[in-house]
């Protein structure tokens, strides 16, 4: 009985095998190259996703568009939830003139709620312009170093963050006289 006991099941073996991320060519390259990062698993399509602190985007993102990334895709944010982290995510690819398929990696940095609070990569992709903007706007995430970060779509006096999860909707907005 103590025997049976001890025993994993078959299910349980093959959950756990599963929830180890293998590494993929952009992971392994910064890790040769000394670059601190996480693993997730990869998206929908098996492009790798690679978590870096604040503190780390720019060196990171910096290497990334040194070995080839220089096109920023996408960059945008999302809420995991009440009381949960912000993300700031960017999906960067290697454009070339000859490339059928592209090589791509997804960056995710996880922001307390709180302080969220990361590096403009403006600087580097300057693609990054409106979309950060947009990101302040819609979430209150800085983007420290931005040239221009300011309300994008909603009234400069708007108070509060739209697309966060525990955002409150005001009963009613006084719309100036449009004349």
């Amino acid at each position: 009985m103590a025997e049976n006991e001890s025993k994993v099941s078959p299910e349980a073996e093959t959950a756990a095998e599963s929830s180890i991320v293998e590494a993929g060519a952009v992971s392994k390259w910064l890790t040769e190259n000394g670059f601190s990062h996480d693993l997730a698993e990869p998206d929908h399509l098996g492009v790798e996703i690679i978590q870096v602190t604040p503190e780390l985007l720019i060196p990171t993102a910096t290497a990334l568009y040194a070995y080839g990334f220089n096109y920023l895709q996408c960059q945008g944010a999302y809420d995991a939830g009440p009381g949960k982290d912000l993300v700031s995510f960017y999906h960067l690819i290697k454009v070339s003139d000859d490339a059928d398929l592209p090589e791509e990696v997804r960056v995710k940095v996880f922001l307390p709620r709180d302080t969220p609070r990361v590096p403009s990569v403006y600087w580097i992709w300057k693609a990054a312009d409106w979309q950060e903007r947009e990101c302040y706007d819609m979430y209150g995430i800085i983007y420290e170093g931005h040239p221009n970060l300011k309300r994008l779509l909603m009234p400069e006096d708007w108070v509060g963050w739209p697309l966060r999860k525990d955002y409150i909707s005001p009963d009613f907005y006084e719309l100036q006289d449009a004349y």
